[in-house]
């Protein structure tokens, strides 16, 4: 099964400014896409739920240092990227 990911406007602005900051991880941010869309729950992206105010998200890995933040929608294989970047921006 596979899942179908679904860019906001805001989240390509997100992304794109992330992009820019980080050309060097512009390979690991699109693997990391690939592979959530294929398997979300592939061990290397370490897919968890977020509590507190982010309860209802989740976060996946890009790196160990950097992550993206999505509503995850199991029922409708959809998932929706909210934010990208290191852990004190998306969390």
């Amino acid at each position: 099964m596979t899942f179908t990911l679904i860019f906001t406007g805001q989240y390509e602005k997100r992304a794109a400014r992330f992009l820019k900051r980080h050309p060097e991880l512009e390979k690991q941010y699109l693997k990391t896409l690939q592979l959530l869309e294929m398997n979300p729950r592939h061990p290397s992206l370490r897919l968890h739920a977020l509590s507190g105010r982010l309860q209802g998200l989740h976060s996946v890995s890009i790196n160990l240092s950097y992550r993206i933040t999505l509503e995850l929608l199991i029922q409708d294989e959809e998932i929706i990227p909210v934010n990208v970047g290191d852990h004190d921006v998306v969390y």
